[in-house]
C-alpha cells in the first residue's frame, strides 16, 4: 500500500513563541510537515505562493495585512492552500468574516494538539472544521441568518433533507457522520450533497458553509 505524504502546513502568526509552540507540538505528528512560517499576512500570502502548502494555519490579528485580508488574497490569487483560522477570538463576527474571506475552518488557540491535527486533516480533505465551542456560535449564525432569510425572497429554496445536510456540513460533520445522524448510507449522502452543491454552484464544504451562513438556508 502506498504511503501517504505528510500534509504540508504553513504557520502564520505574528508571535514567535506561538509559532515555536505550534512547530514543537505538530512535530510529534508524522502526518504533518511544517514547510514555513510567516509573521504577518503579507508574508503568509507570499510564502503560500512559493511553498505551496496544503494548509495555512492563519492567525487573524497580524500586522501588514491581517488574517482576513490574507485569506481573501490567497483565494483571489487562486492558491490551492486551504486556510484554517487559529485564533483566541470566539466571536461570531470574526467567524463570519473569516469564512466569508475563504477559510475552511476556525480553531481556538486553547485547542488540544490532537484536535488541531484533526482540523488540519479535515480542511485538507475539503471538509469544514470548527472547534466544539465555535460550532455553537456557527449554529447561532445559522439561526440568525435563517430568520433574516425569511424576509429574503431571493433565497434559494432547499428540500428538508438538503437543509439537514447543509446544517450538518456547516457544523463540521463528515459524510460518514451525516449518514449516521440521518440514518442513511454514506453513498446516499454523497449523492445528495453533490447534487445540492451543483445546483447552488459551490465547490466544497467551506463554500457550502458560507452559503448556509450568508443565505440562512439551514434550519434553526
Amino acid at each position: 500500500m502506498a504511503k501517504h505524504r505528510p500534509i504540508k502546513v504553513l504557520l502564520a502568526d505574528d508571535h514567535f513563541l506561538v509559532r515555536q509552540g505550534l512547530r514543537t507540538s505538530l512535530s510529534e505528528y508524522p502526518q504533518i510537515e511544517i514547510v514555513g512560517e510567516a509573521s504577518n499576512g503579507r508574508e503568509a500570502v507570499d510564502k503560500a505562493q512559493r511553498l505551496a502548502p496544503d494548509v495555512v494555519l492563519m492567525d487573524i490579528n497580524m500586522p501588514d495585512m491581517n488574517g482576513l485580508e490574507a485569506t481573501a488574497a490567497l483565494r483571489k490569487r487562486g492558491s490551492g492552500a486551504r486556510v484554517l483560522a487559529l485564533t483566541v477570538h470566539n466571536n461570531k463576527q470574526y467567524i463570519l468574516q473569516i469564512i466569508r474571506s475563504g477559510a475552511q475552518g476556525y480553531v481556538l488557540k486553547d485547542t488540544s494538539p490532537d484536535e488541531l491535527v484533526r482540523g488540519i486533516q479535515a480542511v485538507q480533505n475539503g471538509e469544514a472544521f470548527f472547534s466544539p465551542s465555535v460550532s455553537g456560535v456557527v449554529l447561532q449564525l445559522l439561526r440568525d441568518e435563517n430568520r433574516a432569510s425569511d424576509r429574503n425572497s431571493e433565497s434559494v429554496p432547499l428540500t428538508p433533507r438538503e437543509a439537514q445536510i447543509v446544517k450538518l456540513v456547516a457544523t463540521g460533520k463528515t459524510n460518514k457522520e451525516i449518514a449516521s445522524e440521518l440514518n442513511v448510507n454514506v453513498r446516499t449522502v454523497e449523492t445528495q450533497r453533490y447534487q445540492l452543491m451543483r445546483r447552488i454552484n459551490v465547490r466544497n464544504a467551506a463554500e457550502l458553509t458560507r452559503f448556509a451562513i450568508e443565505r440562512g438556508l439551514a434550519p434553526a
